[in-house]
């Protein structure tokens, strides 16, 4: 955090010239340091008055007689948060773009990867949950020998990551389950509960108060993300014969997930305080967050491959053949082509991905990260739309896919609109 030097407000008197220069000069050049709590990467301008040594000395000579004041007034203005606020909206800005071509790619990719891996999903999930604990505690090891993670970042709660750990297992144990038992074309309707849920988390958790055309704007996106995922799947037609428990299980799958990543953004903020301005390292959250949510997976195995249709006794073979699929080794294995260039290119964007959207998450918000990504899903569904690699045959969108994309701009439009409000500028005399 950038410092702001601020005169004091006592003002300088005269001192008689039978004190020495030495113990009049602390007194004269006394200045005070304070931190500009309101200022985010760079300092705002300001203006000072100053004088030199040479002049003071010769003023205080001059008038030996004086005993009032020399200068009963001068003002320290600064301006409010004009370029701090540019530039920090700039950085989200630019990441969310990053955000959103990465999220693009991510899932494109993901359904690239299935095609030599169609058989086995389950071995792609389990590898991405335990995998991913090893290049997160390695690269965390290494950041941590360089010195960029300092002992006092190690130190913070340990409690917090198992929480977050703990709810994210919970909601893929629970949206899984609720997936196997819904039509396609509900899950991503359902899904869009999960801002609704950041929502209101930011407010309970995080003690946040939302605009109302923040609000709307959210509404408007997940409303966007609905008309134009459902477009010409028959959603209508389904939503009718569905009972209440299951689309209840996945609502609450989409809180547990919404309540994960609102305690991530609480962890950075308490962090700050805890480390005395400076920022955590976003791979002790990745790292430890992680490795929690891979135990609890772990400790769930035997209910998610259940839910799959594995028994927990084949589970070792499955994996076993989901390995050797990945890697296309072994005569037996046949339908991998394009193994193991597509899944791990799908691994290395995912990666990429996924740090990004907690870097995103540390310099703005979850819910800023969630609209970034919610701006991804019709473009990846257009995308998918047109002939792919090992995926040739395309679709047709129907008119309510544009319509759904319109609605999604301006509810992102909304939410992003600046508040016009009173430049002021702060004066201490």
């Amino acid at each position: 955090m950038d410092t702001v030097l601020m005169a004091t407000r006592t003002p300088i008197r005269c001192l008689p010239p039978s004190i020495p220069t030495v113990s009049r000069s602390p007194a004269i050049y006394q200045v005070c340091c304070r931190r500009a709590p309101f200022l985010s990467f760079r300092s705002a301008t300001m203006t000072m008055c100053f004088f030199r040594r040479s002049d003071l000395r010769s003023r205080f000579l001059s008038s030996r007689k004086t005993t009032f004041p020399m200068r009963r007034n001068f003002s320290v203005s600064a301006s409010t948060e004009q370029t701090s606020i540019p530039s920090n909206r700039n950085l989200i800005v630019v990441n969310s773009v990053v955000i959103v071509a990465l999220a693009v790619a991510n899932r494109v990719l993901y359904k690239l990867a299935l095609v030599p891996m169609k058989q086995y999903p389950f071995f792609m999930a389990q590898l991405n949950t335990f995998g991913y604990v090893v290049i997160y505690f390695t690269i965390l090891y290494m950041r941590r020998r360089l010195g960029i993670v300092t002992n006092e970042m190690m130190g913070v709660p340990k409690w917090r990551f198992a929480i977050i750990g703990f709810l994210e297992a919970l909601g893929v144990a629970t949206g899984m389950a609720a997936a196997a038992m819904l039509p396609g074309p509900v899950i991503p309707i359902l899904n869009q509960t999960f801002l609704v849920w950041q929502l209101l988390f930011a407010i309970l958790i995080l003690g946040r108060r939302f605009l109302l055309k923040q609000i709307a704007g959210c509404l408007l996106v997940a409303v966007g993300v609905v008309v134009a995922v459902s477009s010409g799947s028959g959603a209508d037609h389904t939503l009718s014969g569905i009972g209440f428990l299951w689309p209840a299980i996945m609502v609450a799958s989409a809180a547990f997930q919404a309540g994960a990543s609102i305690i991530k953004e609480f962890v950075f903020i308490d962090a700050s305080k805890r480390l005395e301005g400076k920022s955590l390292d976003i791979f002790v959250v990745n790292s430890f967050g992680s490795g929690f949510q891979a135990l609890f997976v772990f400790l769930l195995l035997p209910f998610l491959s259940n839910l799959k249709g594995i028994p927990f006794g084949s589970l070792l073979s499955y994996l076993k053949d989901g390995a050797g699929c990945f890697f296309n080794t072994g005569a037996k294995i046949s339908g991998c082509d394009g193994a193991p260039i597509l899944p791990l290119l799908y691994i290395a964007t995912n990666l990429a991905f996924n740090i990004s959207l907690l870097h995103l998450v540390k310099i703005s918000s979850a819910i800023v990260s969630s609209l970034a990504v919610m701006l991804s899903v019709p473009l990846s569904v257009y995308i998918m739309s047109k002939p792919l690699p090992y995926l040739p045959g395309g679709s047709s969108l129907s008119s309510n896919f544009m319509m759904g994309c319109i609605v999604l701009v301006l509810g992102l439009l909304l939410y992003n609109i600046p508040t016009t409000s009173t430049k002021q500028h702060t004066k201490t005399s």
